[in-house]
């Protein structure tokens, strides 16, 4: 017999992630995991994409300003698409900061 006694288990509770989307009525989602699964590889796939998403927009919105000839509706279009680029990468960024 040994008097050693077993090292304790470490029982790690699961973290919510914030998903980038919201519910139908706008609230977020808040899923409870170890971040491997399906929902978690979504959501870093979607993540993903809408990085590549904003570097490519932002690349656009250079362009277009530098050109100097735009109108007033591309203008409002590239600020709405500007500010849902912004909403996403704020999104990731809360989410990755919380993880």
């Amino acid at each position: 017999m040994t008097d050693e006694t077993p090292a304790p288990t470490s029982t790690s509770t699961p973290t919510p992630r914030l998903l980038p989307w919201t519910s139908p009525d706008e609230k977020p989602c808040l899923p409870l995991g170890d971040g491997e699964g399906f929902i978690s590889r979504l959501a870093n796939d979607i993540e993903a994409e809408q990085l590549c998403y904003t570097t490519e927009l932002r690349k656009e919105a250079r362009r277009m300003l530098d050109g100097r000839s735009w109108t007033i509706g591309e203008l409002q279009l590239l600020a709405v698409e500007l500010t849902e680029a912004l909403d996403a990468v704020q999104r990731i960024a809360e989410s990755r900061g919380a993880r």
